[in-house]
């Protein structure tokens, strides 16, 4: 995993694409939570797609961000050529808007991550980043769900 503490260490693409997620987030419904998530992805072939948190009040029924980005891209038929996804988040609360925690995928997101590698047949770097942009911690979703259930444990592909 690769830490950064300034944007001028990721690369131009990179960069735009956090402040895509970070962008998305404004766009969150989070009534119950008080947490706003947003989530840019982009393909093998530049194209990027956001998603941003919608919750429910029957709890389980939320859509997170990655979900949302994760659909878009497959709507548009671009689900299997998934390349990266930064993810970021913060407190809707006034004071917290310069949050330091930098946010990871829940376990079903990586799950769904995970799968999306597997139709692309490589593994997507994750970016995840406090909500100010002033921490990002580059990883994978190999290394964030080593041992991940897929197409292969059903003896597909």
């Amino acid at each position: 995993m690769n830490t950064y503490s300034s944007l001028d260490d990721l690369s131009p693409q990179d960069r735009d694409l956090v402040h895509a997620a970070r962008a998305a987030a404004r766009y969150a419904y989070a009534p119950y939570s008080g947490y706003a998530v947003g989530a840019a992805l982009r393909t093998q072939r530049g194209v990027v797609y956001h998603g941003c948190n919608v919750e429910n009040a029957a709890y389980g029924v939320v859509l997170c961000a990655e979900v949302g980005a994760l659909a878009a891209a497959n709507v548009d038929g671009a689900g299997d050529v998934v390349q990266v996804i930064a993810v970021t988040g913060r407190l809707l609360a006034t004071d917290a808007k310069q949050s330091i925690a930098v946010v990871t995928p829940c376990g079903r997101c990586r799950q769904l991550i995970f799968e999306a590698s597997q139709r692309a047949r490589h593994d997507i770097r994750v970016l995840c980043c406090n909500h100010d942009l002033s921490r990002i911690e580059e990883t994978s979703i190999m290394a964030l769900l080593p041992s991940g259930f897929g197409p292969a444990n059903l003896g597909m592909g």
